[in-house]
């Protein structure tokens, strides 16, 4: 019997002095269940060794295993940061679908093979997300997954599955892109990353108006965390939002901001045929407008935040109470 047409499956690996963990990360993707074609590594400036350490670990797994993928090494003599570096090494695979990869993380065996699995039942799908186990520096559990920190529950799991996925990526994103496994339609409709998102929940927005989404409830991945994560356990607990609303909202307020007319600038031109999606994103802008413009004399907050909340945008377009909460009390 002739062998089974699998995908092709790239690996792409954004760097950034990485060598501490790297190796760890480098062989757990190398005994993957599932064959991998290439892991492309763009690795933004490094200093430390780590693409030299990636070479020479896939260069040493080759002798006994004839399945080691390819290595493809970008280096980036400045650093273009986090989303560009991924929007670069996207592009720069060849695979049927792509495997998201962060340099600090170990893969659980069955991670592609798993995800392969849900792009096989489902025909033109866009995108795999998953659970992750959290663990600390040294690789153990600190007894909590990440869809339990961003309070991901079966109710929003089967919401994200669904048409209802855009709804709940309009008030915050909680897929990450260390768990992701893409498209490469995805990709080619998601580039150019706009600079006000991170990658990760860019690709998950045009996903959802695009192949959909699919999502396993099991941890594929450890996810190393070790303070320098852009999710944090601690940031996200009930401490974390409590700090919150003791800093500065305008930075914040300006980022959603300039998110919000990105998203309604380029998703319509994704999209064009979705009329209700454009009213949506025009909507959510309209808030973000609203919200940025919200006086810095507390007591003349209570008006504008009360029609807002009156007229459920901030339920609509952000996280409901935590939001009206933070635009009442936060310092500017």
């Amino acid at each position: 019997m002739p062998a089974p047409a699998w995908p092709r499956v790239s690996v792409v690996l954004g760097t950034h002095n990485g060598a501490r963990y790297l190796g760890e990360q480098l062989r757990s993707i190398l005994t993957q269940s599932h064959p991998i074609a290439e892991i492309v590594l763009s690795d933004d400036a490094s200093s430390d060794g780590t693409v030299e350490l990636a070479e020479r670990l896939v260069d040493g797994h080759r002798p006994s295993d004839a399945t080691t993928p390819d290595l493809v090494v970008l280096r980036n003599p400045a650093a273009l940061g986090v989303t560009a570096n991924f929007e670069q090494v996207l592009q720069a695979a060849s695979g049927d679908l792509i495997v998201l990869c962060d340099q600090d993380d170990v893969w659980h065996t069955d991670r592609i093979a798993r995800a392969v699995a849900e792009f096989t039942a489902r025909p033109g799908l866009d995108l795999v997300a998953a659970e992750a186990r959290l663990v600390d520096e040294g690789g153990a559990s600190i007894g909590r997954s990440l869809f339990e920190t961003l309070g991901v529950d079966v109710r929003l799991r089967l919401r994200l599955e669904s048409d209802a996925a855009f709804d709940e990526l309009l008030r915050r994103n909680v897929l990450t892109g260390a768990t992701m496994m893409v498209s490469r339609s995805l990709v080619e409709r998601a580039v150019p990353f706009p600079a006000s998102w991170v990658h990760d929940e860019w690709l998950a927005m045009v996903a959802s108006v695009g192949g959909g989404i699919a999502v396993v409830s099991d941890p594929l991945i450890d996810y190393r965390q070790h303070g320098g994560n852009q999710i944090g356990v601690t940031r996200l607990g009930a401490g974390g939002r409590l700090a919150r609303l003791r800093e500065p909202r305008t930075a914040r307020n300006e980022r959603l901001l300039a998110r919000a007319r990105d998203l309604a600038e380029r998703l319509p031109a994704i999209v064009p045929a979705d009329e209700r999606m454009a009213a949506e994103v025009r909507a959510k802008l309209a808030h973000e407008v609203v919200r940025q413009g919200i006086p810095v004399r507390r007591s003349a907050r209570l008006a504008p935040v009360w029609r807002e909340w009156r007229s459920g945008a901030y339920r609509r377009y952000g996280l409901g109470a935590q939001d009206v909460l933070r635009d009442l009390v936060q310092p500017v």
